[in-house]
C-alpha cells in the first residue's frame, strides 16, 4: 500500500511538471525566440552599418512625421476652415487623429511583437503618406478629415518610437536614443506653429504647402524604411508554417471591444461641451458604451482563457511599469494643457499690437520647452527615480504660477510656461526610456509600450477635455462680468454690446453701432483681463492633477541595476549573414 501510495505521489507531481511545462512551452511560443545578446556579441561594426543607421534615421523621421501630421496643421486649423469651410463638423479634423492613433498604439505594438515589425512600420509610413497626399487637394473639409484619419492610422506606427529604437541599442542608452528620435520633432512640434504660419502667410502655397512637404518627408522615410529596417521576422520569432495557427487564435474580440470602447469613449468627452451639450444623448450614450466596452474589454482579457490575448493582464502585476506608465501619462497630461492653453493664451492676451508671426513664434515656447527638457534629461540616466521626484515637482509648481499671468505680464508667463515645459519634457524623456526598460520579459516591449502609448492618449485626453470645458465655463462667466460695465462706462450704447462681444471673435467692427477708437481700447482691455481670470483658473486646475503625479513619483522606480548594455533585437547584418551560412 505505501508503494501504491509513493508511485501515485510521483504520478501526480510528473503530471504537474509536465502541465507547468507545458503552460511555459506555450508562453514561450507566443513570446517566439528570445534574441537579446550583449553588444559585444554583435557582429563589428555593427552599430556603424548600413542597417542600424538607415534604421536609426528611418524611427527618428517617421516621429517628426507623425507628430506634424497634425502638430503643424493644428495652429492654422482656423485659416483652413476659412479657405476650404467653413463646416460645423471641422472639430472631425483633430478628433479622427486622436482616436486612430490612441486605438493604433497598442495595436500595432501587440501585432508587432506576435508578427514581426518591419511591414508594420513600412505600411504606417505608406499610409500616413496617402494621408497626406489626401490631406494637400483636400476640397473641402470631410476630405481633410478623411486624410487626417489616414495620417493618425499611419502616426500608430510612426509614435511608436519608444520600443521601436529602445530594442536597437544597448539598455543603458535607451534614453539618448529616445533624445534622438525627439530632436526629429523640433520642427514639426517645437516650431510647429511658426512653421505653419510662415506657409499660410508669407508663402504662395498657403496651408496646403504643410502637406506637401509631409507628403515628400512620409514618402522619403517609407523608402527607408523598406531598405534599412530588417528586424526578426515572423518566421525567425516563432519558426515556418505558423503563421495560420497565430491567425486562428488571435483575440479578435477583445480587438473589436478595445477599438471600439476606446474610440466611443475618446469621442463622447471629446463632443462633451463642443458639439453637443454635456447632457444631450450623443454624448452619454457613447461615452457610457465606451466605458462599458472598454469594462468588457478587461474582463475578457483577464478571463477569457486567451492563447493570444490582445493585452497581456500579467503587465499589470508590474507595479514599476505601472507607476512609469502612469507618470509618462500625467507628464504628458501637462503637456497638453500647455499645448491647448498656450497658444490661445497669446493670441488673446498677447497679440494685440505685435504681428501675426511674432504671435506663432511665442506659441513655440511651450513644445520648444518640452523638447529642451528631454533633451537635457536624457543625459541623466541615474537615480531616475529621484530625478522625477524633483523635476515633477518643479514643473507642476511653475504650471500652477502660470495662474499669476495678467495681459500685462507676456515675458513672465513665456519665463514659466518654457521653465514648466522643460521640467515635465525631462519627466517625459525619463518615464518613456524607464517603461521600456523595468518590464519584466523584452519580448512583450511592443505590447508594454503600445499600451502604455494608449493610457497615455486616454488621460491626457481626459485631462485636456477638463482644461477645456473649465476655460468655456469660466469664460461664460468672466466676460458678461467684466466686459458689458466696461463698455457702458465708456459710453457704448447698451444695445451694442452684444454685437461688441461678437465682433470680438470675428474682429469685424462695422455692425458695431456707437463704437468708437476708446472703446475699442477699454473693451479690448476687459475682455483680455476677464480672459485672463479664466486662463488662471484652469492653471489653478492642475493642481489636481500634478497632486498625483507628484505622490506617484515617490514610488517612482529605480533601474538603476538594469542598464546593462543587452541589445533586445539584432537587424540583418553581413556579418551575420555570413555567419549563419558557414552553420
Amino acid at each position: 500500500m505505501a508503494d501504491t501510495k509513493d508511485d501515485a505521489q510521483v504520478d501526480t507531481i510528473f503530471h504537474l511538471e509536465t502541465a507547468s511545462d507545458r503552460e511555459k512551452q506555450h508562453e514561450e511560443d507566443i513570446k517566439g525566440r528570445d534574441f537579446t545578446v550583449t553588444d559585444s556579441e554583435l557582429p563589428k561594426g555593427y552599430f556603424r552599418s548600413a542597417n542600424f543607421l538607415g534604421s536609426m534615421f528611418a524611427i527618428g523621421a517617421s516621429f517628426g512625421c507623425g507628430v506634424g501630421g497634425f502638430g503643424l496643421a493644428a495652429p492654422v486649423l482656423a485659416y483652413i476652415n476659412a479657405d476650404i469651410g467653413p463646416d460645423p463638423n471641422l472639430s472631425w479634423v483633430s478628433l479622427s487623429y486622436l482616436l486612430t492613433n490612441s486605438v493604433g498604439l497598442l495595436l500595432v505594438g501587440r501585432l508587432s511583437d506576435l508578427f514581426g515589425r518591419r511591414w508594420f512600420f513600412i505600411g504606417g509610413n505608406a499610409l500616413a503618406t496617402i494621408g497626406c497626399i489626401v490631406a494637400a487637394v483636400a476640397p473641402n473639409i470631410p476630405a481633410l478629415i478623411a486624410g487626417e484619419t489616414l495620417i493618425g492610422l499611419g502616426a500608430a506606427s510612426q509614435l511608436s518610437y519608444a520600443f521601436a529604437v529602445s530594442e536597437l541599442v544597448p539598455t543603458t542608452y535607451r534614453f539618448i536614443a529616445q533624445a534622438w528620435v525627439f530632436a526629429w520633432a523640433i520642427p514639426s512640434s517645437g516650431f510647429a506653429p511658426a512653421i505653419a504660419y510662415a506657409f499660410v502667410f508669407e508663402s504662395s502655397v498657403g496651408w496646403r504647402g504643410i502637406f506637401y512637404l509631409l507628403t515628400a518627408l512620409n514618402a522619403a522615410t517609407t523608402v527607408v524604411w523598406f531598405l534599412f529596417y530588417k528586424p526578426p521576422t515572423f518566421e525567425m520569432k516563432h519558426g515556418q508554417g505558423r503563421k495560420r495557427q497565430f491567425l486562428v487564435n488571435f483575440d479578435y474580440i477583445g480587438t473589436l471591444l478595445f477599438t471600439m470602447g476606446l474610440i466611443l469613449f475618446l469621442m463622447g468627452i471629446s463632443w462633451g461641451g463642443n458639439l453637443y451639450a454635456w447632457k444631450s444623448a450623443h454624448v452619454i450614450a457613447t461615452i457610457v458604451l465606451g466605458f462599458l466596452c472598454l469594462s468588457g474589454f478587461f474582463v475578457y482579457e483577464a478571463y477569457g482563457n486567451l492563447k493570444e490575448p490582445l493585452l497581456p493582464m500579467h503587465l499589470f502585476k508590474n507595479m514599476p511599469w505601472n507607476i512609469s506608465v502612469l507618470l509618462w501619462a500625467l507628464g504628458a497630461a501637462i503637456y497638453y494643457a500647455l499645448a491647448i492653453l498656450w497658444p490661445s493664451m497669446v493670441a488673446v492676451l498677447y497679440s494685440p499690437g505685435h504681428g501675426t508671426m511674432w504671435a506663432g513664434w511665442v506659441s513655440c515656447i511651450s513644445n520648444s520647452g518640452i523638447l529642451f527638457g528631454e533633451f537635457v534629461g536624457a543625459f541623466f540616466k541615474r537615480k531616475t527615480n529621484l530625478q522625477i521626484i524633483v523635476v515633477f515637482f518643479i514643473g507642476s509648481v511653475f504650471l500652477a504660477a502660470m495662474a499669476s499671468s495678467t495681459p500685462d505680464t507676456p515675458l513672465r508667463a513665456a519665463i514659466f510656461v518654457f521653465l514648466s515645459a522643460s521640467f515635465i519634457g525631462w519627466n517625459e524623456i525619463l518615464n518613456s526610456a524607464v517603461a521600456t526598460i523595468c518590464i519584466d520579459d523584452q519580448r512583450e516591449i511592443g505590447s508594454a509600450t503600445g499600451i502604455a502609448g494608449s493610457a497615455r492618449s486616454f488621460i491626457s485626453t481626459i485631462c485636456s477635455t477638463v482644461y477645456t470645458v473649465i476655460l468655456s465655463n469660466r469664460l461664460a462667466t468672466t466676460i458678461p462680468a467684466r466686459v458689458p460695465p466696461a463698455l457702458l462706462a465708456a459710453g457704448l450704447p447698451a444695445g451694442s454690446i452684444e454685437t461688441f462681444l461678437v465682433a470680438l471673435g470675428t474682429g469685424k467692427w462695422e455692425g458695431v453701432e456707437g463704437v468708437t477708437e476708446r472703446i475699442l481700447e477699454v473693451g479690448g482691455r476687459a475682455y483680455r483681463e476677464a480672459s485672463a481670470e479664466a486662463y488662471n483658473t484652469v492653471f489653478l486646475s492642475t493642481i489636481a492633477f500634478c497632486g498625483v503625479g507628484v505622490v506617484a513619483s515617490f514610488f517612482a522606480p529605480n533601474v538603476d541595476h538594469l542598464l546593462g548594455r543587452d541589445v533586445v533585437v539584432q537587424l540583418e547584418h553581413k556579418g551575420k549573414r555570413e555567419e549563419r551560412e558557414k552553420v
